[in-house]
Order: C-alpha cells, then sequence, then structure tokens
C-alpha cells in the first residue's frame, strides 16, 4: 500500500487528505472495522466499512416483523479487495466513471468514439476492450476516510489525485449515509474537482430481498419502473450510441411483472451480452423526479418492497447472470445461509442509479458529465423499505 499526504487549498480554507492506492493487499485492519448503524426507531440497521465506502449489511423486517439481512457480500471483509477471491463488486461506491468507458478511452470536450483532441487513456481492466468501474484501481478499492460518525449516520471522503486510472484533474468526494426512521435509507455523493473531469458515481447494491430463505432464483422477485427507452449496447455491453424501445420486449417493467420469470424471455436475444441470458442493462427514466420513487422491487416471498428516489435519470439493473464460478463460488454469508451455499445465477439483482452510461463517448445522448471547478457533482438517492 502506498501513502501520500496531499494539502489543498480547495474553494475554502485548506483540506488535508490521506490517499490510499490499494497497489497490494491492504492490510490495515481498520478499514475493514464494521461501523454500525440503525435507524432512531430501529426499523433498519445495516453495517458499513471504509474499504470502498461500501454496505457490508442491511437489515429490514419482513411481513412477519423478523429482520432480514437482503444485502450480498462476504463475512470475512478482507475478501472484498481481491479478484481471485471472487470479487464482483459487493456494496461499494464505484467510480471515478461507473460503468463502463468504450476503449478506456474519452475526450474533453467529449467527442464520438474519443476522436478529438485531449484524449485521456484509463486502464481497460474488462476483456482487454474497456475499462469498467473506474478501471484497475477504482473507488471501491480504496481505503476512504472516516470523517463523521453517529449513531443513524457515517460520511467517508475520498481524494483521487490528478492522474490517477488516467482521469484528469484532484477530485474529493464524500458520501454520508443516513438510516432513518420508518425504514429509509438515504444516500448522498458529493464530488469537486481542480481540473475538467468525467465523474459518474454509484452505489453498487446487490440485492435478494428474500435473504435466500424462500427461494434460489428471482421469480418471486417483482419489479415496476417508467422507463420506455434503454441503452443500446453491442455483444460487450458497450453503448453504441442508440436508444431503443422497451415495447414488446422483456425490458418492459412498466407495468409490473416478476423479474426472475422473464429471465428466460431474453435467450437468444443479447440483452445482457453475447450468449448471455439475462439482464444487464441500462433504462432510461421516462421522468426525472426525486420525489417520488423511480424504481420499485418487492418479494412476493418474504413481503419486503423496496422503492428508489432517485436525482439520477437512468438505472443499470444486472440479475447476477455470471456470479457463480464454478472454480472459484463465492461463499453465502451466514446471515444468507452460510457458507455451505453459494451464490448463483440469477439468484439477486444489482441496482445502480446513475447517469447515462458511456455518454462521455456518445455525445447524442446529450448527458453533460464533464465536472469541474465551478459545477460541483451531486448524486442522490433514497431506499425506503416497507412490506406488500
Amino acid at each position: 500500500m502506498v501513502l501520500f499526504r496531499f494539502h489543498l487549498l480547495f474553494y475554502l480554507g485548506v483540506i488535508s487528505f490521506s490517499f490510499y492506492s490499494n497497489a497490494s493487499v491492504v492490510q490495515d485492519a481498520k478499514a475493514f472495522k464494521s461501523i454500525n448503524l440503525v435507524a432512531p426507531d430501529a426499523s433498519i440497521r445495516a453495517s458499513f466499512m471504509a474499504f470502498g465506502a461500501t454496505v457490508t449489511n442491511l437489515w429490514v423486517k419482513d411481513k412477519k416483523g423478523e429482520f432480514r439481512d437482503i444485502i450480498l457480500g462476504f463475512d470475512n471483509h478482507t475478501l472484498y479487495q481481491t479478484q481471485t477471491d471472487g470479487h464482483p463488486y459487493f456494496g461499494p461506491v464505484v467510480g471515478r466513471y461507473a460503468n463502463r468507458i468504450r476503449n478506456g478511452t474519452f475526450t474533453i470536450p467529449i467527442s464520438k468514439d474519443a476522436t478529438g483532441p485531449n484524449k485521456f487513456f484509463v486502464p481497460r481492466n474488462e476483456n482487454n476492450l474497456d475499462s469498467l468501474h473506474g478501471g484497475t484501481d477504482g473507488f471501491d478499492q480504496r481505503i476512504w476516510e472516516t470523517t463523521k460518525v453517529s449513531s443513524n449516520s457515517v460520511t467517508f471522503t475520498l481524494l483521487d489525485p490528478d492522474g490517477m486510472e488516467g482521469f484528469p484533474g484532484t477530485v474529493i468526494t464524500t458520501v454520508t449515509y443516513i438510516l432513518e426512521s420508518q425504514a429509509t435509507w438515504k444516500i448522498s455523493m458529493d464530488a469537486i474537482a481542480t481540473q475538467k473531469t468525467p465523474i459518474m458515481l454509484s452505489g453498487h447494491h446487490y440485492w435478494n430481498l428474500e435473504a435466500y430463505q424462500e427461494s434460489q432464483d428471482l421469480v418471486g422477485h417483482h419489479a415496476q419502473f417508467q422507463s420506455s427507452k434503454f441503452i443500446g449496447t453491442d455483444g460487450h455491453l458497450i453503448p453504441t450510441g442508440q436508444l431503443l424501445d422497451v415495447q414488446n420486449t422483456p425490458l418492459d417493467f412498466r407495468k409490473a411483472k416478476s423479474i426472475g420469470a422473464s429471465i428466460p424471455a431474453t435467450t437468444g436475444e443479447q440483452f445482457c451480452g453475447t450468449g448471455c441470458v439475462g439482464f444487464d442493462n441500462c433504462w432510461v427514466f421516462d421522468e426525472v423526479d426525486e420525489k417520488k420513487a423511480a424504481f420499485s422491487m418487492w418479494s412476493v416471498n418474504s413481503g419486503i418492497k423496496v422503492s428508489i428516489s432517485t436525482n439520477q435519470p437512468a438505472l443499470q439493473v444486472y440479475t447476477c447472470n455470471s456470479i457463480f464460478n464454478n472454480t472459484n463460488p463465492i461463499p453465502r454469508k451466514t446471515t444468507q445461509g452460510g457458507a455451505q451455499n453459494v451464490y448463483t445465477d440469477h439468484s439477486c439483482v444489482v441496482i445502480e442509479a446513475e447517469s447515462i452510461i458511456d455518454a462521455i463517448n456518445n455525445p447524442e445522448f446529450g448527458a453533460d458529465q464533464i465536472y469541474g471547478p465551478g459545477r460541483p457533482y451531486k448524486w442522490e438517492s433514497s431506499y425506503v423499505f416497507s412490506n406488500i
């Protein structure tokens, strides 16, 4: 691990940060220590850690009034850091740029296929074709500073220096997690930059609203969200620049339906990439109104429902199509059946509220994802849990 000290005169005052680059296996036990929070009315509990600003557990009540931990992860927190141990981005903040960047390149100002001047290069850490979730050393692999803790909230801060993973400008990011009464989890992410740079953050959370108690699939999981368009991608899930209609496709969730029962209809359609069955797609909301639920998902078995409101214009949904690896299966947490069981394909759902993916290489999307002096970044989402 490399430790750098930075002292920045940044907008107002002098701010001192420690920057940790995960160049090797992290030995700092404090990075993996659980920070346990509970809502004022005890309706929701959760645990977080500084490594990746990660949520490791989240408990809400089912229809019988029993608490269940509905977030996937590892009991052994050190396993969150290495690909060889099956690192699947369980529960962290992903950035500096979430999702994929075509060819690991972009320009400022943005241009189609990074053909303009001022070209930047980010490590191609997926299939040697694109950059995924910020490169080989993204925000999920950093030790964040724990800057504020209370009984129901925690704030983490990260300094990402100029040139890290090829991105221009120094960026300071703050994420605050708050557990509120009536089983509400609020997340806010704020970032400021010294130079113009792309920023797109998201929380990368894996959900199973049954905590694997009733079933091992998603048939009992239903979803509904108002989105008539989704981002067209190629066989490697790289956006093509097209906005496609969900009408008459399995991606139409404008009326509530079972997620698991919809998966077989994706066979041969290549929605989640070449040869893939399931969903791994970015939907664009018909309307952005952070005061209304943009996405709802519930289990008819556990009775647990989550309703998400956000200021973000899009949503990536991934149905754990390839979470199972026969040579390196991921053991389930004790709260979800224990290590004698493993996480299997199509048994969980990742939900990422975010901006339109790879818009920095597709100006036709009309999403301005370049931030810098005078233009701060802000991401907000609220997760409200209830019973059906």
